[in-house]
């Protein structure tokens, strides 16, 4: 164990890593959305988003897990896990896009959006796991 002050750099080192990977995250899903827009219809947006970051964290924390082909520092697991995917990814969104569908009168897209939200981001990072696993599992040249 290290001095109390290393620890406090290790952890100071740490939340630089979950801050920047934030900013990024945060960044990409900014992009993304505009890119994607479709208005208020269906938020087709925020969907794309949080089943790709699911996709992301699947592959990743599967790729450098205890059985992982990819040897990763935790603060590179927190870069990418905590910090990129939890400012890529967005609840907040979902939950305020859900909730104007529901106040606008559109009952059943609301309802959509959240049965396919779930099952999709399910299915993501179920699939980034499977890809991860595969590929883990290549003999090493």
């Amino acid at each position: 164990m290290g001095s109390p002050s290393t620890e406090r750099w290790r952890s100071a080192v740490l939340y630089a890593w979950v801050s920047f990977g934030s900013i990024l995250g945060g960044l990409a899903r900014y992009f993304v959305s505009l890119l994607l827009d479709t208005g208020p219809a269906f938020p087709t947006a925020t969907l794309f988003i949080n089943a790709t970051g699911s996709l992301i964290i699947g592959f990743y924390a599967t790729l450098t897990g205890p059985d992982g082909r990819v040897l990763a520092r935790p603060e590179h697991r927190q870069f990418v896990m905590t910090g990129f995917c939890g400012g890529y990814t967005t609840f907040s969104a979902f939950s305020l896009e859900t909730f104007r569908l529901f106040h606008g009168g559109m009952k059943y897209t609301a309802l959509a959006y959240v049965a396919s939200s779930v099952v999709c981001w399910l299915v993501s990072v179920w699939a980034g796991h499977m890809l991860a696993s595969r590929y883990n599992r290549l003999k090493r040249s």
